[in-house]
């Protein structure tokens, strides 16, 4: 095998393992950053040796007991300077927990057996809400996604030192704060639990509809928030809004190759090639809506957009679509989490399913919204119904204004021919 057939190997095993070896890391340890650095040190020794010695028979295995190891030197070298009691008694147990440590394909049966509980304890780590919303960002996609921060950073559009520090202080804010390396309890269980469901789908729509940069879309962001998804939707199986976002994320990617043009412009839902919607991903969807009502109870905020998104996927054509039972998921979704943004999609759902006059009407009750001043989406929402009731010298003002109000330069020239188009409407 080439060097570079090596290299592509491990970065691609590093991708899926780190997160597991991290989470078992910081168990030990106590301290995420000090997981990381000591995975690191893990991944490059791998580098090292692999092009030498070849791609062991279980790599993944060989990164976690090189990790370990390095875990447990640095452990005793820190017992060896304080000498607590309490803390040899923890090195004979990791050591225990450690053997055998040879680096061979007997090192599978090594990986410890409650992995799946660090993982599910990294993960509300990652998303803890004593972190800012962007450093929970950062951290889970470094610690459970495995992007560089190279990678996070061209993902957002923001300098890769800005990233570095948002990672640097998130861990160093764990360290601090004293933030216990385990599941919360019952007590907080769900709140904490709808924070990570909040961070990744905040990384998945800003996949979805990037709201910067020259690409409508950024199908890493989707990738990484749909894996962590599904990783997530083991770990707790019993959570139904875990499914739903499962399945509304699932549903949504679906579309993905349908959403752009050959020249990568935007292509809208109504006019989306629907054969070009990945019916295995669709299925998926499915699969996991399915799972989150078999939980029973009423659907939570994700399940319900995803049942929305069900309606779309079941559609063969546009005009096939179920715009009232739409409306009416939007209406349940209104009460259940209500916020300006549901309200403007309700809007767009109440117009296709009774008419622009009536979404207009609702549309036209949010420009009294603060919070959506700025928000491109409403006077993009207001134009197009402005047009469809041939009121199109408003409608073109509407698109202009929502063009300047966009930063994504593929969304500000679409808005902008859409404006042409009323002229010629006119």
């Amino acid at each position: 095998m080439s060097s570079s057939s090596i290299h592509r190997a491990i970065e691609a095993v590093w991708r899926m393992e780190s997160a597991r070896i991290i989470a078992s890391l910081a168990r030990m340890l106590r301290d995420v950053g000090l997981a990381e650095e000591l995975a690191q040190d893990a991944l490059v020794t791998a580098l090292e040796r692999w092009p030498e010695t070849g791609v062991p028979d279980n790599p993944a295995a060989w990164l976690m007991a090189a990790a370990k190891n390095r875990a447990l030197d640095r452990l005793r070298r820190a017992q060896m300077l304080v000498r607590k009691h309490e803390e040899l008694g923890r090195e004979l147990e990791i050591e225990q927990e450690l053997a055998p440590t040879e680096f061979d394909v007997k090192l599978a049966g090594d990986v410890v057996e409650n992995i799946d509980d660090d993982l599910l304890r990294l993960v509300f780590i990652s998303c803890h809400p004593v972190l800012s919303p962007d450093a929970r960002v950062a951290l889970t996609l470094r610690l459970l996604g495995g992007l560089t921060t190279d990678e996070i950073a061209r993902a957002f559009l923001v300098p890769e030192p800005t990233v570095a520090q948002r990672i640097v202080r998130a861990k160093r804010t764990l360290s601090e704060a004293r933030v216990p390396f385990e599941v919360p309890q019952a007590a907080e269980l769900a709140s904490r639990t709808a924070s990570v469901l909040g961070v990744i789908y905040l990384i998945f729509n800003e996949g979805y509809s990037a709201t910067a940069g020259d690409d409508w879309m950024r199908p890493t962001l989707c990738d990484e928030a749909l894996r962590l998804g599904r990783i997530l939707a083991e770990l707790v199986p019993q959570n139904a809004e875990v499914h739903g976002l499962v399945a509304l994320m699932e549903i949504q990617a679906s579309r993905s190759r349908a959403r752009l043009g050959p020249s990568g412009e935007p292509v809208l839902l109504l006019e989306q090639n629907r054969t070009r919607w990945d019916q295995l991903l669709i299925r998926r969807g499915f699969a996991a809506l399915q799972r989150a009502e078999e939980l029973g109870g009423a659907f939570g905020p994700y399940a319900l957009q995803a049942a929305i998104a069900a309606c779309h996927a079941r559609a063969l054509t546009a005009g096939d679509t179920d715009w009232q039972r739409i409306a009416a998921l939007y209406d349940a979704l209104s009460q259940l989490a209500p916020s300006p943004v549901v309200e403007l999609n309700r809007a767009v759902a109440l117009a296709m399913a009774f008419g622009p006059a009536v979404g207009l009407e609702l549309a036209d009750e949010l420009m009294a919204e603060p919070s959506l001043k700025s928000y491109h989406l409403l006077p993009s929402v207001r134009a197009d119904l402005l047009a469809k009731l041939g009121r199109n010298d408003e409608a073109r003002l509407e698109f202009e204004r929502a063009a300047s109000l966009t930063r994504n330069l593929r969304e500000r020239e679409l808005l902008l021919g859409r404006a042409q188009a009323c002229i010629a409407n006119s």
